[in-house]
C-alpha cells in the first residue's frame, strides 16, 4: 500500500506522474526482495535488472491521502528480459488509477550487456498473475 504525502503532490494537486514511476519501481525491488532476490544475491549471481521501457498508463488521478493498493507480477519473459506489469489500485472506491509495463534486462556485471536469466531466478517469479 501507498499513500501520497505533501511532496508527492503538483502543481494540479494531484499525484505527479514521477510519484507513480517511482511506486512502480519500489513495487518490483519490495516484490523481488520478498522472493529471495535481493541485493545480495544479484551480486552473487553476477547481474542485475535494468530497466529499458516503462509504459504508464494514467486512468485517474490521486489526490492527497487517498490510498492505494499496489500489485506486481512478472507477466511475460524472453532469455534475458522480462515484462513486469504493475497495477495500482484506489483503495477507498477500488477504481484502478494507474497500470505498468516495464521491460527489464538483465545484465552481466562484468560485461555491462544483457545475460541469460538463471532458472532458479525465474522460477521463483513465475507466480500467478493476479
Amino acid at each position: 500500500m501507498v499513500c501520497p504525502a505533501v511532496g508527492d503532490i503538483d502543481e494540479l494537486e494531484h499525484v505527479s506522474n514521477q510519484v507513480y514511476l517511482r511506486w512502480v519501481l519500489q513495487a518490483a525491488r519490495a516484490h523481488s526482495d520478498a522472493l529471495g532476490w535481493g541485493t545480495d544475491e544479484y551480486r552473487r549471481c553476477g547481474a542485475v535488472w535494468v530497466v529499458r521501457r516503462h509504459e504508464i498508463d494514467y486512468a485517474h488521478a490521486t489526490l492527497l491521502g487517498e490510498a492505494l493498493a499496489v500489485t506486481t507480477w512478472v507477466d511475460s519473459w524472453k532469455r534475458v528480459s522480462c515484462v513486469r506489469k504493475t497495477e495500482l489500485v484506489r483503495i477507498a472506491d477500488e477504481q484502478v488509477v494507474c497500470r505498468a509495463a516495464t521491460t527489464w534486462a538483465f545484465v552481466s556485471f562484468a560485461q555491462g550487456r544483457p545475460t541469460r536469466v538463471p532458472e532458479a531466478m525465474r522460477a521463483a517469479f513465475e507466480v500467478p498473475a493476479p
